[in-house]
């Protein structure tokens, strides 16, 4: 166990060495930043120095000499990674390192539910502390501006107020133990390739309406404690020592106290790091995950050639201070905090959470009749089908394994074949239908094409046998689909599962696609099939939700947190040649501009094959006419919005009711419309409520690039509040 030091007590054989100081004795009872100011106060330089660069892979130094430990980091978001060497990428092989891994943020963005993401946050920083762990380096908020992007599922989709409203308790919820959420990766780091150097180019607007809200908020309501710096470049600086990202927004405007931390490897320059908002230095001299150097920890940026610089006078002494205090502060609210718990680990509350969120995650895309004599396909009636046919490798693969950094090493993992087993016992079978290969990173396995055919002929074979069909596959964290530093390289569905699919389809009319991935996919054969569930990737519980769901035992209630175009073309990042994406390997310029997801279709009038919010259920919902308190609003007021939901169908179930904003008289181009609240009710067969939404002129913002502000201009506006993106039942003009 780690010491935690409630006093900083000098001995006197200790004064000798320590800075010019009057032996102050402060209790944990003192305030925050006075006991900041006295242990910064009685370090030396080097103690300084030290404090702001890494000493082995995930943790960074204390000073022992004062009673302050060492900081211990650990990935990821989704779950405590396994511990990791300390000197090397190698795992040290433990025994007691096994964890829960919770459904992946993309899951989360698609639960639309903020007091699960706080639950979420909570059980994370339970399993962390247990762990002993200091800062956990997640959440991730960036935003989803491709489906190639290889770290969208460690995100919380398209748009930022989703983001938003999903990070702040998370956040709430994680630090209430004593753990630093480190939200990452700030920012613009939207693609995994050429991620080390590519240099974003991109409009004011862009900058501060879709890729910097989320991070906002982490930092002005969560109170995140720490923020990871991205390895692209921004307008020419790299992001982990950026002075417009840094200096000027998140610790001027922001007025972010935290600490910014680098991403492994993502320090470049001395003088740079010393100025330009770094605070502690992690993974330098390495690639960032698996390559080694000769170097020590004592060669990184912020390490001996910065105490050089600072003796020489070549390097102001104030930003020293400035990062020591952050870092003290740091340390202060966590590895020095006395009253934390001891927190747990797998326990059935962990696992309860990470089934709840599944619940409410997995997403509903179709589910229609195979005959014109039958209703929908799902929920599967057990009694209509003696033989069920499970066909596809992700109905065992372990998707905990690979991915990059998220990887997580898990006590239990329950497949989708073992909630099926669970449920339907004798009645099913298995057939693989498809490999992909070693969960790997930077490279891939290579599958003949023989095995390729032999499997799905076999698969083929199984399903003219059977009475059901429920096809497993999707994405994995395989390197060029689901993994850190490589992106997608197709927007459909790898390992030959297109055919495969459009085969079974032909074998067994009554089939389900169930599709475990943190991505979109290209769907030509989704009018094969009758229904079609995007399960993401659910971590432990993964089975038992996938059984809940199949089921009816969850009604599912998912809404999609980012559009799925039908073809990648239509995607506004691939609709402006290579330049827009993925860049000429040096510069990328985002030109779509301000218009991500579905405010790109909806400008364009370019149709998603599924929308942005979309999400359906095993029940009938009706939205009935909005009702307003005013139609006009001043600049210091507000005014309500109402609208009545009810459940028409016969099961039980949850609806989201999402408000958006149309500007009708906009100065400057602006979306057809924008995400600017959104309420999820629950409603038994035949009971109604009426949610309300409050409009406020923030929500009417646009920003300035001309005022360098965010200025709301007075006309006409629409509230507008539907079921998706595209689905509005209800409407209120007003005024401003």
């Amino acid at each position: 166990m780690k010491t935690i030091a409630t006093t900083i007590i000098i001995a006197a054989s200790a004064l000798a060495t320590a800075t010019a100081a009057t032996p102050v004795y402060l209790d944990e009872n003192a305030p925050l930043e006075e006991r900041v100011e006295d242990a910064l106060s009685r370090m030396t330089l080097h103690e300084k120095v030290a404090m702001c660069h890494a000493e082995g892979k995930f943790a960074s130094p204390g000073v022992a000499r004062l009673g302050i430990p060492d900081l211990w980091m650990s990935d990821g978001p989704h779950g405590v990674r396994a511990e990791i060497n300390w000197d090397n990428w190698g795992y040290a092989n433990r025994t007691n390192d096994s964890i829960t891994a919770f459904p992946a943020l993309t899951a989360l963005a698609a639960t639309w539910n903020p007091a699960l993401a706080e639950a979420y946050g909570n059980a994370l920083g339970e399993e962390a502390l247990y762990r002993e762990k200091d800062v956990m380096l997640g959440p991730g908020v960036n935003i989803y501006r491709t489906p190639l992007n290889g770290r969208n599922f460690e995100y919380m989709g398209e748009d930022p107020f989703l983001a938003g409203e999903l990070v702040v308790p998370y956040i709430k919820g994680m630090q209430q133990n004593g753990v630093a959420a480190c939200v990452k990766h700030y920012a613009l780091n939207n693609q995994e390739l050429w991620r080390g150097h590519i240099d974003v180019e991109l409009s004011d607007r862009a900058l501060h309406e879709i890729y910097l809200p989320a991070f906002r908020r982490a930092v002005e309501e969560g109170k995140a404690w720490s923020i990871m710096g991205s390895y692209n470049k921004v307008r020419g600086q790299h992001a982990c020592h950026n002075e417009l990202l840094l200096n000027d927004i998140l610790k001027g405007d922001w007025g972010f106290d935290g600490v910014v931390i680098t991403d492994w490897g993502g320090a470049h320059d001395t003088r740079e790091a010393a100025l330009y908002g770094l605070d502690l230095e992690m993974g330098s001299y390495t690639n960032g995950l698996t390559s080694e150097s000769d170097f020590t920890t004592d060669d990184y940026y912020l390490a001996n050639a910065y105490e050089e610089a600072l003796k020489k006078g070549e390097l102001p002494m104030a930003t020293l201070d400035d990062k020591v205090r952050r870092l003290l502060r740091l340390n202060f609210r966590t590895a020095m905090r006395r009253d934390k718990p001891y927190g747990a680990l797998c326990t059935p509350e962990h696992y309860a959470v990470a089934e709840e969120i599944g619940n409410e995650a997995v997403v509903l895309l179709k589910n229609a009749p195979v005959s014109k004599k039958q209703g929908p396909l799902l929920p599967i009636d057990a009694a209509k089908y003696g033989r069920i046919l499970v066909v596809g490798e992700n109905a065992t693969r372990n998707l905990m394994q690979g991915g990059g950094s998220s990887e997580l090493k898990v006590k239990d993992a329950f497949t989708p074949l073992d909630g099926l087993r669970d449920l339907y016992g004798d009645k099913v079978v298995y057939a693989a239908g498809y490999k992909s290969g070693r969960p790997m990173y930077g490279h891939a396995d290579i599958i003949p094409q023989h095995v390729e055919d032999s499997l799905r002929a076999e698969a083929v074979a199984m399903a003219r046998e059977a009475d059901l069909v429920i096809f497993v596959g999707g994405l994995n964290k395989n390197h060029a689909q689901d993994c850190e530093a490589g992106d997608r390289e197709e927007y459909g569905l790898p390992f030959g599962q297109p055919r495969l699919i459009e085969e079974l389809a032909k074998a067994c009319p009554n089939i389900v696609v169930t599709l475990l991935s943190g991505n979109a996919v290209e769907m030509p054969w989704a009018k094969e099939v009758p229904a079609i569930l995007q399960a993401w990737y659910l971590g432990t519980m993964t089975g038992k939700v996938v059984g809940n769901v199949l089921s009816g035992a969850v009604n599912p209630s998912g809404k999609l947190p980012f559009s799925f175009p039908a073809r990648l073309e239509d995607c506004g990042a691939h609709s402006f040649g290579e330049i827009a994406y993925p860049g000429d390997s040096i510069k990328e310029q985002y030109l779509e501009d301000i218009f991500v997801g579905y405010r790109w279709h909806d400008t364009k009038k370019i149709p998603a094959a599924y929308p942005f919010g979309y999400g359906l259920s095993y029940t009938t919902f009706e939205v009935g006419k909005a009702t307003a308190s005013a139609d006009r609003i001043a600049p210091d007021g507000t005014i309500t919005v109402s609208v009545p939901v009810k459940n028409t169908g016969k099961v039980a179930g949850k609806e989201t009711l999402q408000l958006y904003i149309s500007d009708l008289e906009s100065s400057l181009p602006r979306p057809v419309k924008e995400l600017k609240a959104f309420e999820k009710v629950s409603l038994a067969p035949g009971e109604e409520k009426v949610v309300t939404f409050t409009i406020t002129p923030e929500m009417l913002k646009f920003y300035s690039p001309e005022q360098k502000a965010w200025i709301a201009e007075p006309g006409k506006f629409k509230a507008l509040v539907g079921t998706s993106s595209t689905d509005i039942k209800a409407s209120h003009t007003f005024t401003l």
